[in-house]
Parts: structure tokens; C-alpha cells; sequence
């Protein structure tokens, strides 16, 4: 199978903002070694300035949901085989580790489709598809949206991200007989939780890095011992699932009897950047090298079924 490259094939899409042609970014290796796919949905920082007209925030509070580096982190698993696939566009302005249209009526000016997900505690909580807050319940937009404007992003950005990010999921399945996607994200070192009451209270982040997996439902269990043994012997704190136990993108592609595997990595903001400023600290270069030697780790990994396979339908 041949995969899109970084370049004018990624150009195919029709994005709502010209800014944002293209609206993500596939960095594939010069040879597919392994069976790892790489994705950062949360690292772009191309803010259009249509979008900005739209808000009532400044660019610095708009930037406290992206994943700020997140890509540039990851960004020497290409040297070891395996694909990496960024967003340009911002974790506010589309979020495609949501479902395609977990929208807030509340947000739009029109009706928004019948299928669209209205209930969902991510829509409650602001943090649908399309945000209504950002940071500290910080409101984005300063009227409601034409119910347009959030179709064009879907269908523009999120729909023709997630059949890219499933091409070479399957094209890894297809290579190695079963296919392993990290996808990779940050925290802020205090984050926003939910106490024994269901409401939400200020908690430090004791963890330098937290592991998703579903409660194990996403991938091997193999998979997510490998890398909490690995991250500990090199001297950070691991955490599982808690706070975060992966999003749409793990639940949706963590497919592990078909030989879909995936998991989550949330990492602590203040081990590599400056969380006011966003700028990288200097510890930047040693934790992408750490990250490089858990890549390498995964990806010597060896799991059972190997060997070329048949897609399941999911």
C-alpha cells in the first residue's frame, strides 16, 4: 500500500482557512521498519487569523489546550522505521481525539445534523469536536458559530485526518501483522480533576508521564508494562490511566483482537518547557532522547500473530 508523504498530497483536503492547507502533516520514514504509528492531534499551533477574529482570548491563553512540542518530541521515530502524523491545526479551533460531531448545540447559530452527539460529558464540560473553553473554563468564541463553520472544519480537517491516520494503520497491519499506535500527548502539571463527588477540584500532577490504555481494553498488555517499566528504569514517575485513560483515538483504533493495538502517553508540561511561556526548557533534548530509547523499545517489541494478516472490519 502506498501511503501519502509529507507534501502536496496532503493538500487534498479543502480546508475552511487557507492558513491551514495543509492542516496536517505525515513525516514517514525512508523505510517502514516497524510496526509503530506516531500521532500528535494536539501540537499545532497554526492559529488563522479567521480563527483568532472569532475569539474573545489572546493567542497565548488559546495555546494552554495545545500540546505544545509534543511533535518535535517524537519526532526521531522516523530514523527507526515507523510514521509520524501531526496536526497543524489547534486542539481549539478541531479536536480529533473526539467523535466527528460531539458538538455543543449551545455554541452554533442553525441545527446542528440529527447524529451529532449533544450529551456527551465532553460537550458538557466544553470539550467537544469543536471547544467552547479552553484553560480554566476560559470561554473561546465571542458570539455563537454558524452551524457551517463546524461542518467545514469536520469535514475538512477531521474527516480526511482520521482515513489518513487509518491508511497507515493498516498499512503497518498489513507489513508486520499487527500494527501499534502511540499516540501522544501533554499535561499540564496541575490538571483539572474530578474528586469522590464527581466535581472538579486543582490537583498537582505527580507523574511525569501517564499511560493510557482503556483499563487494558486498548492494546496487549505487554504493550503498556513494556513502557511503564521502561520510563521507570530511566527514573521517571509512571501512572496509569489516571487521570487520563486515552480518548477517542485510543478507544477507536485500540482494536487489539484484530491486531489494532493502542495506547496513550500523556506527559508532564514541565519536564521539557516553560508552562507560561510555552518555550522549551533545557531539559528538552534529554527527554527527546528518552523518548527516542522507548520508540526503540517498542519497537523491538514482539507480540503474538506477527506475519502478514487480512484487515478485520471494525
Amino acid at each position: 500500500m502506498q501511503s501519502p508523504k509529507a507534501g502536496p498530497g496532503l493538500q487534498a483536503h479543502s480546508s475552511p482557512d487557507p492558513e491551514l492547507q495543509p492542516g496536517f502533516e505525515l513525516t514517514d520514514p525512508e523505510k517502514l521498519t516497524c510496526p509503530l504509528v506516531f500521532c500528535s492531534p494536539h501540537s499545532g499551533a497554526v492559529y488563522p487569523r479567521r480563527f483568532l477574529a472569532m475569539t474573545r482570548l489572546d493567542a497565548l491563553t488559546l495555546r494552554r489546550s495545545e500540546d505544545a512540542h509534543v511533535d518535535r518530541l517524537f519526532a526521531g521515530v522516523t530514523a527507526l522505521g515507523a510514521p509520524l502524523l501531526r496536526a497543524h491545526f489547534p486542539r481549539a479551533y478541531l479536536d480529533v481525539n473526539r467523535e466527528p460531531y460531539e458538538l455543543d448545540p449551545r455554541m452554533f447559530e442553525g441545527r446542528l445534523p440529527a447524529f451529532a452527539n449533544t450529551r456527551s460529558l465532553r460537550v458538557a464540560g466544553g470539550l467537544g469536536t469543536i471547544a467552547r473553553v479552553v484553560g480554566e473554563a476560559q470561554e473561546i468564541y465571542a458570539h455563537r458559530l454558524p452551524v457551517v463553520e463546524a461542518i467545514a472544519r469536520i469535514e475538512g480537517l477531521y474527516q480526511p485526518f482520521h482515513a489518513l491516520l487509518r491508511r497507515i494503520i493498516e498499512r503497518s497491519q498489513v507489513r508486520f501483522g499487527y500494527s501499534i499506535l502511540v499516540d501522544c500527548h501533554s499535561m499540564p502539571s496541575s490538571a483539572n480533576q474530578m474528586d469522590g463527588h464527581g466535581k472538579s477540584r486543582d490537583a498537582l500532577v505527580h507523574a511525569d508521564f501517564v499511560i493510557g490504555n482503556r483499563f487494558g481494553a486498548s492494546c496487549d498488555p505487554l504493550i503498556a508494562d513494556a513502557i511503564e517499566h521502561e520510563l521507570a528504569r530511566m527514573g521517571y514517575k509512571v501512572a496509569r490511566n489516571k487521570p487520563y485513560a486515552g480518548g477517542y483515538i485510543t478507544e477507536h483504533y485500540g482494536k487489539p483482537r484484530n491486531g489494532r493495538h493502542a495506547v496513550q502517553i500523556e506527559i508532564n508540561r514541565a519536564l521539557y518547557m516553560d508552562e507560561r511561556t510555552l518555550a522549551p526548557n533545557v531539559h528538552f533534548p534529554t527527554l527527546a532522547h528518552d523518548l527516542l530509547g522507548l520508540a526503540r523499545l517498542l519497537a523491538d517489541l514482539s507480540l503474538s500473530g506477527s506475519g502478514p494478516t487480512q484487515i478485520a472490519a471494525e
